[in-house]
């Protein structure tokens, strides 16, 4: 049986405090209305529960078993309330992505999330391993491929689109017309997607061989590189479209490929998200809708 909550309120108070007085003032009632209160539930229950003393009062053995599973109830109804309430809280995002989709993409943007969403805190994290919701603290993770992991629920962002990219100064200083003319020039591979290059110029018929050239640990250094004028990079258009309308970079030749892989934005299967997950998922559609009307040509 449950007794009544006011009761049982009042009576924590009291027996806390070890006085009625005290109690009535915590309670912001009068002191008549503090020992009515324990006199309810003294009924309800059939014992005493305090001894009236001439300076106060002071639990009876059955008194201090009720105010000893009171307080731990209240403790466990106080910690329950943190958990679920609102007020006050941030909600924490845990996201895993690639580098260079954080550099070149998430980042320059999250400040438009955090204004949208102010309550959202997004902890951002940055790896190519594949990611293990079993062992790691995260709520969901951006991976590169076909969206068809057996244990992860995916939500395609983008296709990947590549492209070449190098600086206005490299352009000027090779003169690049054709794909043909990249053998004359050196390549900027990115481990992470090795087979970028070979699948670009595949798609346009080139007979260059796409083997030699330097190699970076990511796409992001690729880029960086390409940036410094040694070379050539081949890049995802979505990570540079900003960059090639405002032509820190350019796009020497008028062709992309499609890889047949995309990025999506992925959690476990057996996960209902998070209203703070569905939010970002939404933004990000926003955001890359916004880029698809960024530029209409990759040579501006």
């Amino acid at each position: 049986m449950i007794p009544p909550l006011n009761p049982l309120r009042t009576f924590e108070a009291a027996a806390r405090l070890s006085s009625l007085t005290q109690a009535a003032e915590e309670l912001n009632v009068s002191q008549v209305a503090v020992s009515r209160q324990v006199k309810v539930l003294e009924e309800y229950l059939g014992v005493v529960l305090f001894k009236r003393l001439h300076r106060g009062i002071e639990l009876t053995d059955e008194g201090r078993q009720l105010y000893e599973g009171v307080t731990r109830a209240f403790v466990e109804i106080g910690n329950a309330a943190r958990r679920v309430s609102r007020r006050g809280r941030r909600d924490i995002l845990a996201i895993q992505s690639y580098t260079t989709f954080s550099q070149r993409w998430l980042i320059p943007r999250l400040t438009q999330f955090h204004e949208a969403f102010p309550r959202i805190e997004v902890r951002l994290s940055s790896s190519t391993a594949p990611v293990d919701f079993e062992t790691q603290n995260l709520d969901a993770a951006i991976r590169a491929g076909k969206g068809n992991w057996p244990d992860l629920h995916s939500e395609k962002l983008v296709d990947v689109e590549l492209i070449p990219i190098c600086s206005p100064a490299f352009q000027e200083a090779h003169k690049l017309r054709s794909p043909d003319d990249l053998s004359r020039v050196r390549l900027l591979h990115s481990m992470a997607r090795p087979t970028d290059w070979a699948a670009w110029l595949k798609r346009v018929g080139s007979t260059v061989d796409p083997g030699p050239g330097i190699r970076f640990e990511s796409s992001a250094l690729a880029y960086e590189a390409a940036s410094l004028d040694i070379g050539v990079a081949i890049a995802t258009k979505v990570f540079v479209k900003r960059h090639l309308q405002a032509s820190s970079f350019v796009a020497p030749f008028d062709m992309t490929c499609y890889s047949g892989e995309g990025y999506y934005l992925t959690w476990p299967k057996n996960v209902t998200p998070s209203l703070p997950l569905q939010k970002f998922l939404s933004w990000m559609r926003e955001q890359i809708d916004k880029d698809e009307l960024l530029i209409s040509d990759p040579r501006r």
